[in-house]
């Protein structure tokens, strides 16, 4: 399948659509997000913590003390992509 990529102001997320939609759905997809992590650790190692915290930093929904967490960082980074693709792809079609 396609990889679809969601950009973020610092840098960009990939992933196919099956694994955006599987992560970005309506209830509980915090299981979900983190099957999908392992196949995103090379995309998020390339991302500087500092980017990460700034670019979630704008949502305004999480405090300082959670923004200095990588694994937060990068779990909550892949879910928030995953939305956009999926929501994305369903205007598309």
């Amino acid at each position: 399948m396609t990889a679809r990529t969601w950009t973020f102001n610092r840098f960009e997320i990939s992933m196919t659509l099956e694994q955006a939609q599987g992560a970005a759905h309506s209830g509980d997809c915090d299981a979900d997000v983190d099957a999908l992590l392992p196949a995103m650790r090379a995309q998020l190692a390339g991302i500087p913590d500092d980017d990460l915290a700034a670019e979630l930093r704008e949502y305004g929904a999480w405090d300082e003390d959670e923004l200095h967490d990588r694994a937060f960082n990068e779990t909550r980074i892949v879910w928030i992509a995953a939305g956009e693709i999926a929501s994305e792809s369903e205007t598309l079609e």
